[in-house]
């Protein structure tokens, strides 16, 4: 019997026109470009029968309402072209956010209140299709020193079926290669910042050296069975992150003052040098917390935890690739 291999692994996402309605991705428009890949083919709530008999023994269970889930990570890179949206656009979309172009300048990324969108996606794993309807998600941002920088989704679906199949060519064209995360490719974590979406550029503000940052989404996703229909639904969506800092005692003494105050304060990171490949991460209003110690090679830097809030409603966080 031949050997199957986790890395022929190829995914397809496209947003959908009417939910749970498979909207046919193909491998020409819609391959995804990713790594760490993981499926859950059938996440069922099983039902034991728990029958009665005159001897001891398991009763078989049946198999009740049931997700797909599946995860994977894409690497965080522009277009190569200003204004063009990325490819992985469809999936920041199904984990409720909107996308705005502006030709020749950026793509905005900003969260949503409801989530309308989702989209289908086919899993292929070396001869077999996992198809998945209506998918919401969510993801982290991971932008730490020396790595890449990526987003890591992680997706629920309403199971469209499994067949025996095996993808046709892939077109990965519109995914770019990163910059690693380093000091000559990346800003440094600025605090105070303004954000001016013409340019688009950091202004003002204090720029800390940092070990980079991380930030989970913190979307609430849930799968509902309904008899009549089934729903995969964002329900609320609670930004947090951490970082650590590179601070002067004087400085150590202010962030403190900063935690115990509740002070919120706007924070950015511009990533890339070349106009189509660059992202920046900013958001308005931060509240950073739980200060604590860190040995980085025997250096000492302060570490927080943060969370984003919103200020009018929906603009706790804005990705902007450029």
């Amino acid at each position: 019997m031949p050997a199957r291999y986790m890395r022929n692994t190829a995914i397809l996402a496209k947003i959908e026109s009417t939910y749970g309605v498979d909207s046919t991705p193909t491998e020409g428009a819609n391959a995804l470009l990713v790594s760490n890949v993981s499926i859950e083919p059938l996440n069922a709530t099983n039902v034991d029968r728990d029958l009665i008999r005159p001897y001891l023994g398991n009763s078989e269970q049946l198999v009740g309402t049931a997700y797909v889930g599946l995860a994977f990570d894409v690497e965080l890179a522009g277009s190569g072209t200003a204004g063009t949206a990325p490819a992985y656009g469809p999936l920041l979309r199904a984990c409720g956010f909107a996308e705005t172009a502006t030709g020749g300048v950026r793509t905005e990324y900003n969260p949503v209140t409801p989530v309308a969108d989702s989209v289908v996606i086919y899993y292929f794993s070396d001869g077999v299709k996992h198809i998945a309807k209506g998918c919401r998600g969510n993801f982290a941002v991971k932008m730490g020193v020396s790595g890449r920088p990526v987003l890591s989704f992680s997706f629920q679906g309403i199971d469209g079926g499994v067949t025996a199949a095996t993808p046709s060519a892939l077109t990965l064209t519109g995914f770019k290669t990163p910059a690693v995360i380093t000091d000559a490719n990346t800003g440094d974590v600025t605090l105070g910042c303004t954000y001016t979406a013409a340019t688009p550029t950091l202004t003002g503000g204090t720029g800390y050296p940092s070990q980079g940052l991380e930030l989970d989404i913190g979307n609430a996703v849930n799968y509902t069975p309904l008899l009549g229909g089934e729903t995969v639904d964002i329900s609320q969506r609670s930004v947090t992150g951490s970082l650590a800092l590179d601070l002067t005692a004087a400085q150590e003494v202010t962030f403190m003052g900063t935690v115990k105050a509740n002070t919120t304060q706007a924070m950015g990171l511009m990533h890339g040098t070349t106009a189509g490949y660059k992202a920046m991460i900013f958001m308005p209003a931060v509240q950073i917390i739980n200060p604590k110690k860190v040995d980085v090679n025997g250096k000492l830097m302060i570490g927080f935890d943060f969370r984003a809030v919103p200020s009018s409603g929906n603009d706790e966080l804005k990705i902007v690739i450029h």
